[in-house]
């Protein structure tokens, strides 16, 4: 697809006037994280036009059976892929008994635009519905860097043309499917659900890796500027849970939905209490407000900026090119958690699965080395550290002895999980670019104590590959 619909701006990536060809497109582009968790930038409202819904959860994945016409030694069962995770951002909209449909609406001024200096996206339109209720709509979320289990929605309505009411449906989907599947299985077992004061919550469990996640959210009406009780109605279907509130518009006037919802899960809390921690991480950023939350965001975000940006004078598009690309990296990988990695696509979708690839080695820990504290690329270090056990059983599947280790070329938890035996077992380059980052990082950064804590270790298994292998 031709890009040249972006608009060329040094600090943001900007989309003018509405195209239902671009959607998925921009979908991708104008996708957000926080390292701990991404989305692609969906609309909140019903969209009933191609689009491709997409949230994800780092370290949160499903080992996909491989679909192979043959098998060879030591050929993986499997591709690891990251999943499509439950829907929080929804609010379903109706004007008078219309539903907002942003697909059949006639469409006037539409703005889109991520900010990269403060991690915030912003989307503004005027919509012309079928029943000839007329809106304006100003919507603007982000994820934040400071509770990184939260996200923020403002979403705003103004009444243009008409008096009467609207009812708004904020929800959690959990009957999510991934797009790229082998055998078009589902991936979720959907548990029990929750409601409390103005929010609701649903559980949910990966099928084979058992990973657990509670999907919530909490939400808030501002009308006029000042803050409205709303009387609210539950919504349950099998796989959804959403509150329903009606609210009277007079002409002219502006309301404000404001949403906050996430994710808790297992790896970093108990599974029988993550219901209660949903809440409470809520609850913690009910108690901040969007409008201090939102200052904490710019404020982290100027922080990333302070050692990570790179100026290009003269050239715009090279300028907002080499930003985007440092954007992505830091909304893809905080360096807080040994257990995560980098997915060559980050957050914006599911091609490569969301695995770990050499490429981390190879290409990003000079970035991480040069723009932030030495514990965050040593943090990657450390997460193939941790996976030495997998390596040598890779190693071991092709006769392999005595500790020698084989890195994977693509991995979740260490177990090679590539689907092509040609790249799996005879790309053996990656295990040079285990050593190579060994290498970089104690010579950058100095911190020579990382060999005898982690690293030999490692230089000890690969150098016992290379001896075998080569002739």
């Amino acid at each position: 697809m031709n890009l040249d619909y972006i608009k060329p701006s040094e600090w943001s990536i900007i989309e003018e006037g509405f195209t239902a060809d671009h959607v998925t497109a921009s979908e991708s582009i104008f996708s957000l994280g926080n390292g701990a968790m991404g989305q692609r930038a969906n609309f909140e409202e019903l969209y009933s036009g191609d689009t491709f819904q997409g949230s994800y959860i780092g370290g949160i994945y499903y080992p996909d059976k491989t679909r192979v016409g043959w098998w060879k030694n030591g050929y993986p069962e499997y591709f690891a892929k990251v999943l499509n995770a439950p829907n929080w951002i929804g609010i379903d909209l109706m004007f008078n008994g219309e539903v907002f449909d942003l697909n059949s609406c006639e469409i006037k001024n539409f703005r889109r635009e991520l900010n990269m200096k403060e991690g915030i996206l912003s989307r503004s339109f005027v919509a012309h519905l079928p029943n000839g209720n007329e809106i304006e709509v100003l919507a603007e979320r982000f994820l934040s860097l400071t509770l990184n289990e939260v996200g923020a929605i403002n979403y705003q309505i103004k009444a243009l043309n008409f008096s009467g009411s609207f009812e708004a449906i904020p929800y959690v989907d959990a009957g999510i499917s991934n797009e790229d599947t082998n055998y078009d299985e589902l991936f979720w077992e959907v548990g029990d659900h929750a409601f409390y004061d103005n929010g609701a919550s649903i559980l949910s469990t990966t099928l084979k890796t058992g990973f657990d996640v509670c999907t919530g959210f909490e939400v808030s009406f501002e009308k006029n500027g000042k803050a409205i009780e709303a009387e609210a109605s539950q919504q349950i279907s099998e796989k959804r849970v959403g509150l329903s509130y009606v609210i009277d518009l007079a002409e002219g006037d502006v309301v404000n939905i404001i949403k906050f919802g996430g994710y808790v899960q297992s790896m970093n809390h108990n599974s029988g209490e993550l219901t209660r921690v949903s809440k409470e991480v809520l609850d913690q950023a009910v108690g901040m407000g969007y409008a201090q939350l939102r200052a904490d965001q710019i404020e982290a975000w100027a922080k990333v900026w302070e050692t990570a940006d790179i100026t290009i004078e003269g050239d715009v598009k090279a300028q907002q090119a080499i930003r985007f690309n440092i954007f992505q990296l830091n909304q893809t990988y905080s360096g807080d958690d040994h257990r995560l990695n980098i997915g060559p696509k980050g957050f914006t979708g599911e091609k490569y699965g969301g695995s770990t690839y050499w490429d981390t080695e190879a290409y990003c820990i000079p970035f991480y080395m040069s723009t932030k504290d030495k514990e965050v690329a040593r943090n990657l270090l450390v997460y193939r550290y941790k996976q030495l056990g997998p390596a040598i059983e890779n190693a071991k599947k092709l006769g392999f002895t005595n500790g020698a280790a084989l890195y994977p070329m693509v991995t979740m938890n260490g177990e090679e999980c590539h689907n092509e035996w040609e790249i799996t077992f005879e790309e053996i380059h990656r295990n040079g670019a285990m050593i190579y980052a060994i290498y970089n990082y104690v010579n950058y950064t100095g911190d020579y104590a990382y060999i005898p804590e982690f690293g030999m270790e490692v230089m000890i298994a690969v150098a016992r590959f290379w001896q075998q292998r080569a002739n």
